[in-house]
């Protein structure tokens, strides 16, 4: 007995001595680790990842930037299930422990003495949001301890509410998805209140190993998990056992969702990003920041696709330029051929496919496309695809499928709606269409148009950007050509020389010779001989016609009349760029080089009826908390008491030098100043509304003639046209709003015979604004005081006679032609017109 006594008491010794040792290595542990731990009420200011997101001013999402894919939630929006079920999985006596559970870390031990590994985990969910918060992962005792210590000063300070929202919020569940709120759009494409038990269960299996667990990495290992925590649910009293059964059986529904924009704006959002970056700095990815655009997602979209389809038309127009490649597919397997297409990306709609087989009797092509399959591509789709040769020729129109593909070439099809279908089945009453599927697998033979173009959209009179297309497809191309593509304006510069021909005395039927002229230049090699696009000459025209003609001749000789020195300082005036832009008469027909933006702009001005325009794209910034942290300042139209304003805004642009350049970066309304911004007028009011006149009789009876079609009397606009259609334009607008489009190649290049802004520009334009505008009422620029209408002889330029044909024109009240008068025989003359005659002459 002694001797087993004296074995007790040494025994007791040594545990009484590990536990004091023990206790005085954690006391030390923590006194030397407990002033560098963080305060816990950080927890409560913690910035989490979150993206930075892009919306329409509509609010529907354009683009997500971040490597972090995560939407912040509260705990009342998480359904007690899920919840559940995650403490099923990871914590089951959250509720019960001080943030470490002694009987888990003990559980966990024998867990993996018995089977080799662990189930449910040793640290508790507290222990994990100290870990996912504020230590890093190594595996290292003092780490360990510190998370221990961390918990139970969590615990202390925060609700287990609290504490279970932080971590849901936190832990990383696979394929980028941060929090369940973005794991359950990633895996299923449903909000979290959305879930089946199944499919909670699954998410909640996924913190341990999110990769090992993944149902779309290892269905199976998944699985297995997934109904452990069923079970687990089931032993806790969390479910019942019908719900056990009817959950275990379900089967895996997983699949990865990248969250879906609303809307095709890859390049605004371009734009917004690197806006933000400028601001933000890299922060701006990871501080979960709202930016809310000037863009309606309506007319982004339409914007988007009156471009491509109006490229696409020109492209077909000038041929077919064969298959992509030529691949042997004899022996290949539908997977085979699969993988052979993997080389060959989607653009946009554009699906790559291999032409599998050719029946010319039935006039079909079989295709295998990546997403399709097996798809059908019927003739009638195939029509359009003469040979392609010149830019202004092409071969004879294809007879039969074989004319224009063989087996085993790679081309480009376009999945056609089951109505746009050539043969789409109807149902008669009492039949059952076959599947969808079935009907949606018809293409059409399409190619990636080497054209490209641009659209900008103003508000006329804020400078908001309503729409933005910077090109065919952004993937493809970055290059944003909306506002960096510095090309010739063509003849939609014109209107700006004819304001300044109105604003220095000329009127709208100032009368110039339409006949040839040569101009002599010792720098050039031979005389330059310009010309009208028909080739033809029409004699003395007023300046009217001249514009809505585009008369080149009547352009050139007012030019030379009012002087480049003056015209050019009324460009500055306008605040149009002029660093590009010739100091010769070439100016007149649009020589210069400006961006869409530019020229969108300076229409702008002519449509809000003669105000400063500065395009800016941010409407809007939010914190993730939804504090706003930027919103554009208000737009102020001035005439009278300007200095005054600006001495307030403090954020008027008074000259040309101070323009921010509008390259999708540094637009003039991302400034940090909540002041107005006051837009000072920069064209006289009479004049601005003679060339809003002037402008709409392009469509009423000009080369914009097509735009009719609207049916709207409040439109007005000009085509452009270069030499050898390299750059073709319609820039129009009403009162409200100022659209430019532009087509052309990034390597200048002719577009081809009989291709003019009024074929390949304007039809875009008319796409753009038949939506744009649908719902809009009409918008005219109200008529400033001033002005008089005054019937006139279109020959003369002066007032008509009685009986005589005429025109009644509009003209400002001091520059009114003069009262007729009587000769000697009493009829009635025009005074001294010495003046038009002598340009008509010359």
């Amino acid at each position: 007995m002694s001797h087993l006594l004296r074995t007790s008491r040494v025994f007791a010794w040594f545990i009484l001595t590990g536990l004091s040792v023990a206790i005085i290595i954690s006391a030390s542990l923590y006194l030397y680790l407990r002033p560098s731990l963080p305060p816990v009420d950080q927890l409560l200011d913690v910035k989490l990842q979150t993206p930075l997101r892009v919306y329409s001013n509509d609010n529907r999402l354009i683009a997500e930037f971040g490597e972090k894919r995560r939407t912040p939630i509260t705990i009342e929006q998480i359904p007690t299930l899920q919840l559940q079920a995650f403490l099923a999985a990871e914590d089951s006596r959250f509720h019960e422990h001080f943030g470490v559970d002694i009987k888990g870390l003990t559980r966990a031990a024998i867990e993996l003495i018995s089977t080799g590994s662990i189930q449910s985990g040793g640290s508790t969910i507290t222990m994990q949001v100290a870990k996912n918060y504020f230590l890093s992962r190594d595996r290292t005792f003092i780490r360990k301890f510190s998370e221990i210590l961390l918990a139970i000063q969590i615990e202390r300070e925060l609700s287990k509410d609290k504490i279970l929202e932080l971590y849901l919020n936190k832990i990383y569940l696979g394929n980028r998805a941060y929090g369940i709120a973005a794991a359950a759009q990633v895996y299923y494409d449903k909000p979290v209140n959305e879930l089946s038990l199944a499919q909670m269960a699954m998410l909640a299996g996924l913190p341990k190993a999110p990769s090992a667990y993944n149902p779309l990495a290892d269905p199976e290992r998944a699985l297995v998990r997934r109904n452990w925590i069923l079970g687990r649910m089931k032993d806790l009293g969390y479910i019942s056992e019908d719900a056990l059964a009817l959950a275990a059986s379900a089967p895996i529904t997983a699949s990865y969702n990248a969250r879906e924009t609303d809307i095709d704006a890859d390049y605004v959002a371009e734009m917004a990003r690197a806006e933000m970056v400028r601001r933000f700095g890299d922060t701006a990815y990871t501080d979960g920041y709202s930016v809310k655009l000037t863009v309606n997602g309506l007319k982004q979209q339409t914007a988007t696709n009156a471009l491509r389809t109006g490229l696409e038309n020109y492209d077909r127009r000038h041929g077919y330029r064969g298959a992509i490649a030529q691949i042997d597919i004899s022996n290949q397997t539908p997977e085979d051929l699969t993988e052979q297409l993997a080389n060959y990306p989607r653009v946009e709609d554009l699906t790559p496919a291999i032409v599998t087989s050719v029946d010319d009797q039935n006039g079909e092509v079989k295709v295998h496309t990546r997403t399709l399959g097996s798809a059908t591509m019927a003739f009638e789709t195939m029509k359009w695809a003469r040979r392609y040769r010149t830019e202004s020729l092409t071969g004879p129109e294809p007879k039969k499928p074989s004319d224009v593909v063989t087996t085993g070439d790679v081309i480009y099809v376009k999945t056609l709606e089951p109505s746009e279908s050539p043969e789409s089945p109807a149902a008669t009453e009492g039949e059952t269409l076959a599947p969808q599927t079935s009907i949606a697998r018809n293409v059409a033979l399409s190619q990636i148009p080497k054209v490209e173009g641009a659209l900008i959209s103003l508000n006329a009179k804020t400078g908001a950007i309503e729409a933005l297309a910077g090109g065919y497809s952004f993937n493809q191309s970055k290059y944003n050509r909306a506002t960096q593509a510095q090309r010739q304006p063509g003849s939609t510069f014109k209107p700006f020389l004819y304001l300044a021909a109105l604003e220095n005395g000329r009127t709208p039927a100032t009368i110039y010779n339409d006949a040839p002229i040569v101009f002599e230049d010792s720098d050039l090699e031979t005389a330059w001989r310009p010309q009208n696009s028909s080739g033809q000459f029409y004699g003395p025209t007023t300046l009217r016609e001249g514009l809505y003609r585009s008369r080149n001749l009547i352009s050139i000789r007012l030019l030379r009349e009012l002087g480049i020195g003056t015209t050019l300082n009324y460009l500055k005036q306008l605040k149009i760029p002029t660093n590009n832009m010739p100091a010769n008469l070439s100016l007149s027909l649009g020589s210069g080089l400006l961006t869409p933006m530019d020229l969108a702009r300076g229409f702008a001005v002519i449509a809000n009826g003669g105000y400063d325009v500065q395009p800016y794209l941010i409407e809007s910034i939010s914190e993730s908390n939804g504090t706003v942290v930027y919103k554009a300042p208000e737009t102020i139209l001035c005439d009278t008491n300007c200095d005054q304003l600006e001495q307030q805004g403090e954020t008027s642009i008074t000259s040309i030098e101070d323009i921010p350049k509008t390259d999708g970066l540094h637009l003039s309304a991302s400034t940090a100043s909540q002041n107005p911004r006051v837009m000072r007028r920069l064209a006289d009011s009479r004049s601005v509304y003679m060339m809003h006149s002037i402008m709409q009789d392009v469509i009423r009876r000009g080369t914009g003639r097509r735009a009719a079609v609207l049916g709207r009397s409040d439109l007005a606009g000009k085509t452009g046209t270069t030499n050898e259609q390299k750059d073709t334009w319609f820039a129009g607008y009403n009162h409200s709003m100022a659209t430019t489009v532009w087509v052309g190649f990034d390597q200048p290049a002719p577009l081809g015979r009989g291709e003019y802004g009024s074929s390949t520009a304007l039809p875009i334009w008319i796409d753009y604004v038949k939506v744009a505008l649908a719902d809009a009422p009409s918008s005219t620029m109200p008529r400033p005081n001033g002005l008089v209408s005054i019937r006139i002889n279109t020959k003369t330029g002066g007032r008509a006679r009685p009986g005589e044909d005429g025109i009644f024109e509009l003209f400002k009240e001091e520059e009114a032609p003069d009262p007729l008068s009587l000769d000697d025989n009493g009829e009635h003359i025009n005074g001294n017109q010495s003046e038009s005659f002598s340009r008509q002459i010359f």
